[in-house]
């Protein structure tokens, strides 16, 4: 276990344990700041903490992330529920070509995502945009200010479903087959056997996706920062992650950005944990009872 361990401790323990020591660290300034010596390095306790959860960007990031949450969570989560009940059933047809079609958009790298839905997105480029001229229909600018929440949220649900689904898809293959054939012959339809025996059975592999959802809907960072240069809607500061990235690289204030990832992992942390307590004696009763 040496090699894993030491590669925990030196990519991951480490840099969390230097980046907490940063966050309470700041920069005392002399004179004008100029010449050797003039800026210093000094303790700075919980200052840099009190200025992030002050910080009207900050706050306005995390409600910002917590509606962008609210749409794609939900929406990627019941769609794989939903392409996973499908591929299960038994009249599906050319189910491993489905499957690759589905998860595929998952392979395409966030970066790539972004800028091939930014370029579908920008009206003059756009072939729905085209295609609606031609019948004379005009088509509501995805990247307006009230919708480009739900044009950022949409590239997440693009890439994610097919990943969900197969963590889905996979827990239902467990299933036994004994199971159906019992409610078949108690006369049920295939309607009533994934609500009742599929979807219940799952539970725990819902709520492990919804995890990773939380998880990752708190860091999103490349589809708005992909999409900020072809939109003036998308400020710096859209979400806690742009916000740290434009304090370190751009102000060069790595204590405040150090501050405010802390706040993000233990945020992260919070809710995570928090969700699995609320569901976890629905969610693993069965393996509690063996």
């Amino acid at each position: 276990m040496l090699p894993a361990v030491a590669l925990f401790v030196f990519s991951i323990a480490v840099p969390i344990l230097y980046t907490a020591y940063l966050s309470l660290r700041t920069v005392k300034v002399e004179g004008l700041g100029l010449g050797p010596g003039a800026r210093t390095e000094v303790w700075g306790g919980l200052s840099n903490y009190g200025r992030t959860l002050s910080d009207p960007d900050f706050l306005s990031s995390v409600l910002r992330v917590l509606g962008y949450g609210l749409v794609v969570i939900p929406v990627m989560l019941g769609l794989a529920l939903l392409f996973a009940l499908l591929l299960d059933s038994v009249r599906v047809r050319a189910r491993r070509f489905a499957r690759l079609v589905i998860f595929m958009p998952y392979a395409v790298p966030a970066v790539i995502s972004s800028l091939l839905w930014g370029f579908l997105y920008l009206p003059a480029v756009s072939p729905f945009n085209y295609a609606a001229e031609q019948v004379g229909v005009t088509l509501p600018e995805p990247m307006a200010p009230g919708l480009v929440l739900f044009a950022i949220a949409n590239i997440a649900v693009w890439g994610g479903v097919g990943f969900n689904m197969i963590v889905l898809y996979t827990a239902l293959r467990s299933i036994p087959s004994e199971l159906y054939e019992a409610a078949r012959i108690d006369g049920c339809s295939e309607l009533q056997i994934a609500w009742r025996i599929k979807v219940p059975i799952i539970v725990p592999s819902l709520i492990m996706t919804s995890v990773f959802g939380m998880i990752t809907t708190l860091q999103v960072f490349a589809e708005p920062t992909v999409l900020r240069p072809l939109t003036n809607n998308i400020s710096t500061s859209w979400s806690p992650l742009m916000m740290i990235y434009r304090d370190a690289f751009t102000r060069n204030d790595i204590y405040a950005a150090s501050a405010t990832s802390v706040v993000l992992a233990v945020a992260t942390f919070v809710l995570s944990f928090g969700f699995l307590r609320l569901v976890q004696k629905r969610a693993f009763a069965q393996e509690e009872n063996r």
